[in-house]
């Protein structure tokens, strides 16, 4: 399985520029799906778009399968009749640049809550049938998510392992007196999941229609403090208290010293196997229902995962498990047909990380920053080494910014020496015969010469971006996943430019399949 050749652009939604201190499904979106029909572009690559939780991280997120409500666009409620343009006035100052998380998302919660007591009481009544059927087709995870939310809400967002023992065990007789007693705030949930899918979906056939496919982003594991671990608790290697017995991390590594982390439970795969991957598959359906294709963001655990003790405050005691190998991927396959999927098979690799990936041909990844530091492995990151069925990169989400990477701004968030760092630019520049002016462009031009049959250029390197722009600081806490660009940001100078490199290296095609 290969894909034709092809580039894009990752951007996350809430990143795009707006009046409501957060990226939307709205104008702005498609505006952007403008820019990249004009650069010839025919990918958008986004990070998963599902309600985040604790420290507004995407891969740490309150359900697999619902929509983040902070991507609904306001002014499409407008248009609905859903609010009025006074509604949506504020006193507010929200930065063009950054998400003020503290602010956005009780601005928002507030003016969904408005939108749907006008829905109650009768306003957009167009829409009402379409809810109804949403509400049937997406039952089997719309449910138990809409609830989780109010009792999250009714419990002041405590971790639902804090909540009453009989709401811990999902004992029945509870579940229904309070499905029953929050009945209003589930309703209104399941509306908003409504709004985001109406939106997504429109957005979704907006770019399809302009030969733009979206790339939407699968992170294996989910949050301890999740709908999906609270509903499926048999799924995951729990106590009996809901408390994770082990979970998830990465060894030491580029970005930490210590490893990483993450803190997410693990699965029990030998229970998946026994309901052939049942919850699995109806999250990659869900998926394909919005998304035309997936990376697998951390693709290596379904070979081996680093399963660290819940107790341990860093990742290093942690051991390799084998995970589900090639039996999940054969009966993803037999249930759903071949997949569009790529493998995001960063960090320790091994050869049977690699067998596994190449038995079903999904491309892996190419990050050029990691081409020039000084060890065997980073000769596979050159351009001149990448095989056709990869997906190349100039950095990730997790990366400094190409001009932040040569800079090394603020020690660059990762664990390479100011003497690692020096050698590394000199490598770089003389690769690319530069004198580093105008180093974002020379990797990206390099990205797009590559073989690779794909290449996607984080925007805040088309935009030339220095650390500022950087999206995540793994193993940092503070500051992350705020990122915005400016509505002027896109000039015509830029657009160019980027077209013109589309052409040369024959990136103008439309992503599909080879079999």
């Amino acid at each position: 399985m290969e894909f034709t050749r092809a580039g894009g652009i990752l951007l996350h939604p809430t990143s795009l520029p707006g009046p409501y201190g957060c990226g939307d499904l709205g104008s702005s979106a498609r505006k952007f799906v403008d820019f990249l029909h004009q650069t010839k572009l025919g990918l958008w690559q986004v990070l998963p778009v599902n309600p985040t939780g604790y420290g507004n991280s995407p891969y740490q997120t309150l359900s697999a399968f619902a929509g983040n409500p902070l991507l609904i666009s306001l002014d499409e409620l407008v248009q609905h009749g859903l609010l009025t343009h006074d509604d949506l006035k504020t006193n507010i100052k929200f930065p063009e640049d950054r998400i003020q998380f503290q602010d956005v998302i009780p601005f928002h919660a507030e003016k969904l809550r408005r939108s749907y007591q006008n829905f109650r009481n009768g306003c957009a009544q167009h829409l009402r049938d379409g809810f109804e059927k949403f509400c049937r087709d997406n039952a089997f995870w719309l449910e138990d998510y809409a609830l989780f939310i109010a009792l999250k809400e009714g419990h002041d967002l405590q971790l639902w392992t804090y909540w009453k023992p009989e709401l811990v065990k999902r004992e029945p007789e509870a579940l229904s007196f309070w499905r029953e007693k929050l009945a209003e705030r589930i309703d209104e949930v399941r509306f908003n999941q409504f709004l985001f899918f109406e939106q997504w979906h429109a957005l979704k056939i907006y770019a399809n229609e302009k030969n733009i496919k979206l790339i939407g982003d699968i992170p294996i594991f989910v949050a301890h403090d999740s709908a999906d671990v609270w509903s499926n608790p048999d799924l995951f290697h729990l106590d009996e208290g809901g408390w994770p017995t082990v979970v998830a991390g990465v060894p030491p590594d580029y970005f930490s010293e210590t490893g990483q982390l993450w803190g997410n439970p693990l699965y029990r795969w030998d229970v998946l196997a026994e309901r052939n991957y049942d919850w699995w598959v109806k999250r990659f359906r869900t998926a394909f229902d919005t998304l035309d294709i997936i990376r697998i963001d951390h693709f290596r655990g379904f070979e081996s995962y680093w399963e660290v003790p819940a107790a341990d405050e860093t990742a290093i005691n942690g051991k390799w498990i084998k995970g589900p190998g090639s039996h999940f991927f054969h009966s993803l396959e037999h249930q759903l047909g071949k997949l569009p999927i790529l493998a995001e098979d960063l960090g320790l690799i091994t050869e049977e990380v690699k067998a596994l990936r190449d038995e079903f041909g999904f491309p892996g990844f190419r990050i050029l920053q990691f081409a020039f530091d000084d060890n065997d492995d980073a000769r596979s990151f050159l351009p001149h080494n990448h095989p056709h069925n990869c997906v190349v990169y100039t950095g990730t989400h997790d990366n400094d910014t190409s001009v932040g990477w040569f800079r090394n701004d603020n020690g660059g968030y990762s664990t390479r020496s100011e003497e690692e760092v020096n050698q590394a630019r000199k490598r770089a520049c003389a690769y690319f015969n530069s004198d580093g002016k105008e180093i974002n462009w020379d990797f990206i031009r390099h990205a797009f010469a590559s073989v690779a049959n794909t290449a996607i250029i984080p925007l805040q390197d088309v935009l030339g971006l220095g650390s500022d722009g950087r999206m995540n600081r793994p193993g940092s806490p503070d500051e992350n996943w705020e990122w915005r660009y400016c509505a002027d940001a896109l000039s015509h100078k830029t657009t160019e430019r980027l077209r013109q490199l589309s052409i040369i290296y024959e990136r103008d095609g439309i992503a599909e399949l080879k079999m």
